[in-house]
């Protein structure tokens, strides 16, 4: 872990530190806005900014309302019947994980994760006093692989994290994959005397491409906890909202609704601010133009791979992943950035000889980069 913290802070502090905000440079490191917000996202919080009543503004937990908005949504989603009083209101996707695994891990318990990984997802299982076990999931096709899961399960094993669509690689897995390891997880908890949960963590659901729909395993496997952050979708990472939640087919889910609420509070006072809940019914309704990500992925991995780069071609996810022509990825990142093009290096994200892409950026930065791409290729080449 200390070598992928160390390579993101020296990126973060170096190289995008730097460059970040340059007008000519075309950023692709993360999955920030490189555009002006939604102007239905900014009239919403404008709406209900203006105070109804005196306790408008005073603390929040989980707004009724707010829950309502959720379940109605998973239950039109899913197909189950999702019971609001289920729905845990969370300050971002982050603190929903962070909630989630303080919930179901005990000191000394295994979380297994996949990896390439979300950056904090083993920083946040050591933090709930939990044991990571990292499972790695093969370039370039990066699938699940239920067989390498079903390895590492042990008598320890409390829950598997599972991101789907995932980030970096933007696979979205198939309902035959998340059946297979609920099957697994099934047989290695009637094995093992206690439950194996799948944290399954959902930011990027309905960031799909090519008509696909990113099936949630809280369809098929009862002991699934997800997490879930709208700053993926409204592309407003610095308004934090989310929720974690169980599925109604969970027997012992009333149990967990304290549990859940001492952790928010040990947690940081993980709930989401107050405006941000207001105005949840219209920010549902919302989205980014998922057509022009799905456009600008089409633009630019057919381009990468004529000049000679390796990528994949996501699924879903703001993101694409693609082998530096060099071992070296920190060292070749350093030359896209001379090239004035901005990713994210590979090894940030464990998959060393790599470099990741966010679709994020503008289409001007995608033509823009495209011939400095080039001029890269041929300079490492060289």
């Amino acid at each position: 872990m200390r070598q992928s913290v160390a390579a993101f802070i020296d990126f973060f502090n170096g190289t995008f530190a730097t460059l970040n905000g340059e007008p000519d440079v075309a950023n692709f490191a993360v999955g920030n806005p490189q555009e002006m917000p939604l102007p239905g996202y900014v009239d919403a919080l404008r709406r209900h900014v203006e105070p109804l009543d005196k306790d408008w503004f005073a603390y929040k937990l989980s707004e009724p309302a707010s829950q309502r908005t959720v379940a109605a949504t998973l239950s039109a989603r899913t197909g189950l019947d999702w019971d609001p009083a289920d729905i845990a209101m969370t300050n971002g996707g982050f603190s929903a994980i962070a909630v989630a695994l303080r919930t179901l891990v005990e000191p000394g318990d295994e979380v297994v994760f996949l990896s390439p990984p979300w950056f904090f997802y083993e920083l946040l299982i050591l933090a709930a006093g939990g044991e990571p076990v990292r499972v790695k999931l093969d370039p370039p096709a990066f699938d699940l692989d239920v067989d390498r899961i079903a390895a590492a399960i042990g008598p320890k094993t409390r829950a598997v994290l599972v991101n789907s669509p995932h980030n970096p690689s933007g696979r979205v897995y198939t309902t035959e994959s998340l059946q297979a390891l609920a099957d697994v997880l099934t047989d290695a908890s009637e094995r093992i005397g206690h439950p194996i949960w799948i944290l399954s963590d959902e930011p990027y659901n309905r960031i799909v491409f090519d008509g696909r729909v990113a099936h949630s395993a809280a369809e098929l496997y009862p002991h699934t906890m997800v997490t879930y952050s709208y700053g993926k979708t409204l592309l407003a990472p610095g308004q934090r909202i989310g929720f974690l939640t169980v599925p109604p087919t969970l027997p012992e889910r009333a149990e967990l609704r304290d549990e859940i609420f001492v952790q928010q509070a040990a947690t940081g006072y993980a709930w989401p601010n107050a405006l941000l809940q207001h105005a949840l019914e219209d920010l549902e309704r919302l989205s980014i133009d998922i057509g022009a990500l799905e456009r600008r992925r089409d633009r630019m991995i057919p381009a990468l791979r004529e000049m000679g780069y390796e990528a994949t071609m996501p699924e879903g996810t703001f993101y694409t992943m693609a082998r530096s022509p060099i071992d070296d990825d920190a060292a070749f990142t350093a030359l896209l950035a001379r090239h004035r093009i901005l990713v994210l290096p590979g090894s940030i994200v464990e998959v060393p000889g790599w470099f990741r892409v966010s679709l994020t950026a503008s289409d001007a930065m995608v033509e823009a980069a495209l011939p400095r791409f080039d001029a890269a290729m041929a300079e490492a080449r060289r």
